[in-house]
């Protein structure tokens, strides 16, 4: 298949990016910097110049194109206070995307997330699905992604072999800049591996490697309308984490009271809060998918991410 990928330089996206083309796919990147265009065309990728903001080569590219993959989010509007600018901004792409493709049968993957899809149980690919078109333009914060993957669900209903691809918080690795890092980074600077509370919050995770192959195998053949998980581990508690992290940089573990949170832990302390373990069972069922990364204990106790000179991601 041609297949556009607008995130291909990313840190899932340069994963998924060989993973396609190893597959015998074609990949037809969207690049909006330089080097970014300079990586994917060095992969073996068809490089196209744009943004999320650029509608009109969102719509021709996709129209041309044989599927779509969206993994491109606007991280660093989001980290900079603007979360529901980026969100809005991924919600025209994604109706853009669906006017491309309506009528087409062709496949549509979206990626999207598992933190606080659920609280306090194991959730599971049936959760989030109800419609909520009532909102869908109201929706703020995390609620209005998860209105857009169910706005990506509903194209099933307009000819698009749509499919939803949860990610759990950490999707980790070497090279990861997301929220093992800046963890680790708090630690350093406080002195202290803090968890908040007892720690018991559990968090669903994925290697890089996996979930990119998650993404192969929904291009290829996930039903219309399917949500998968990319949940290799179920559920991490965040208390094991700071056990981690406090044993590898020597540093006492302490338990860090919910009042005192934001002040410990910042902008991260909204996410530690959460308990919001994920099944992968029905994914696993449907798309043969295995994991075969290591776990995110695994991929913490080989060290790199405590190494000083780690390198950041693409």
């Amino acid at each position: 298949m041609r297949v556009f990928v607008t995130g291909a330089s990313g840190w899932i996206g340069s994963a998924l990016t060989p993973e396609l083309i190893g597959a015998g796919h074609q990949v037809v990147a969207l690049a909006r910097s330089d080097a970014s265009a300079a990586a994917l065309a060095s992969a073996g990728a068809e490089v196209i110049r744009g943004t999320l903001d650029d509608l009109d080569v969102l719509h021709d590219t996709a129209a041309a194109s044989d599927g779509v993959v969206h993994l491109a989010f606007k991280h660093d509007l989001a980290f900079q206070g603007s979360f529901q600018s980026a969100a809005d901004a991924d919600r025209r792409a994604v109706e853009t995307f669906g006017k491309a493709l309506a009528g087409s049968a062709r496949p549509f993957v979206l990626a999207s997330g598992l933190l606080w899809l659920t609280s306090g149980r194991v959730s599971t690919e049936e959760d989030g699905r109800a419609s909520d078109s009532s909102s869908a333009h109201t929706a703020e914060g995390p609620e209005i992604r998860m209105s857009t993957a169910r706005l990506t669900i509903g194209l099933a209903d307009r000819g698009v072999r749509s499919c939803v691809v949860r990610l759990p918080p950490t999707v980790h690795g070497e090279g990861d800049n997301g929220f093992m890092p800046a963890l680790i980074g708090i630690a350093r600077a406080k002195g202290v591996s803090g968890h908040i509370g007892d720690g018991s919050q559990r968090w669903p995770a994925a290697h890089r490697i996996d979930a990119a192959h998650l993404f192969r195998l929904a291009l290829e053949g996930a039903p219309a309308g399917s949500v998968l998980h990319a949940a290799a581990d179920q559920g991490v508690p965040i208390r094991s984490i700071a056990e981690i992290v406090g044993r590898h940089l020597d540093l006492p573990v302490r338990s860090i009271p919910a009042d005192a949170a934001a002040g410990h832990f910042g902008w991260l302390a909204d996410f530690l809060s959460v308990d919001s373990p994920a099944s992968s069972d029905l994914t696993r069922e449907l798309t043969g998918w295995h994991p075969t990364g290591p776990s995110l204990v695994e991929d913490l106790e080989k060290g790199h991410y405590f190494r000083t000179d780690r390198p950041a991601r693409p």
